[in-house]
């Protein structure tokens, strides 16, 4: 995950086609060493490939996991906290969301966004 993360964080910052190195870089600056082998995974499943798309594309898998229990535990502390998640369309504006800086539908479960 911390691979996809970095992969990520760079293509957020205007490389759209990170490589290992700029991987390699972020995950250094905390202190995280890289492991080539997974990282060249990443690379290779993620190049070339529009990162918003990957991301919709899984959130579209992930939609169709059952989710159970979760979906009740979250709606019952949406209940408790005031807040509600986003309407499917509505851009997030909870900072660290992904979806906010990609200017994207909201992709996330936070409870407030």
């Amino acid at each position: 995950m911390r691979y996809v993360a970095a992969y990520l964080l760079a293509a957020l910052g205007g490389n759209g086609n990170p490589e290992a190195k700029d991987i390699k870089k972020i995950l250094e600056s905390v202190g995280i060493e890289a492991d080539d082998t997974r990282l060249g995974k990443v690379i290779t499943e993620l190049a070339g490939k529009n990162v918003e798309e990957v991301i919709v594309t899984g959130y579209g898998k992930l939609a169709s996991v059952p989710a159970g229990g979760a979906v009740a535990v979250a709606s019952s502390a949406a209940t408790g906290s005031g807040g509600a998640a986003a309407p499917a369309g509505e851009l997030c504006s909870l900072a660290p969301c992904l979806s906010a800086s990609l200017g994207t539908r909201c992709l996330c479960l936070h409870l407030v966004c």
